[in-house]
Order: structure tokens, then C-alpha cells, then sequence
């Protein structure tokens, strides 16, 4: 499947240690970091580059890496705000979502 973003460029999602980053036009543009954790795949941060916004980017690199994460037998722990309203309007990964406790926040902190 050719991903696009909403100007119909084409995208790639990747998965590197420790993040998924998006590229467009040859570039990457944003991630999406994590840490593995217990059988969790913890994310923390995404973002992606402001001259890139509103095409739709971190839309498609949050839905690709909640896919790898299912492939890749995980759990999917939203820290960061853009992978929780991802999964709060996607209920397709609500099986194998579970909240941010409060042993995860301190450790992210840590």
C-alpha cells in the first residue's frame, strides 16, 4: 500500500530503535518516539516539522506504528497526547491499549 499525505505526496513510515519516523519528499519530517517496556510499547513524543503540518503526517505515522506495534505482539501505553486522541477516536486498538500508570510516567521522568 503507497501511503499519501493530503497534498498527495507520498509517505514512508519507518521503524528505527527506540522510533518511528515519517519521511516526505525525501526528508524526514517527525517521529514518534517510544520505549519498550514489558511487553508495552510506551510512547512519549511525537512530532513532526512545523512547516509540515496539517497534511495529515502525524496522523499517518501514529496509525502505522500502532500497527507495527500490534504486529509486533505489544501493548500500546499513550503517553504522549497526539497517540491518545490516535487510539481514544480509533477503537479498532482498544484491545490492546492500556493507560499510562503512574510507575511509567515517574520512569519516563527518571
Amino acid at each position: 500500500m503507497t501511503l499519501t499525505d493530503k497534498t498527495g505526496a507520498p509517505v514512508h513510515v519507518a521503524q528505527q530503535p527506540g522510533k518511528f519516523t515519517v519521511e516526505v519528499e525525501g526528508k524526514v519530517v517527525g517521529l514518534a518516539a517510544f520505549e519498550d517496556q514489558d511487553g508495552r510499547r510506551i510512547f512519549h513524543h511525537t512530532e513532526v516539522d512545523d512547516e509540515y503540518g496539517g497534511r495529515g503526517l502525524a496522523t499517518i505515522l501514529v496509525g502505522q506504528a500502532l500497527e507495527a506495534t500490534r504486529a509486533d505482539g505489544l501493548r500500546i501505553v499513550p503517553v504522549c497526547s497526539m497517540v491518545a486522541g490516535y487510539v481514544e477516536k480509533h477503537q479498532e486498538f482498544d484491545d490492546i491499549v492500556d493507560a499510562p500508570t503512574q510507575e511509567i510516567l515517574d520512569q519516563l521522568r527518571g
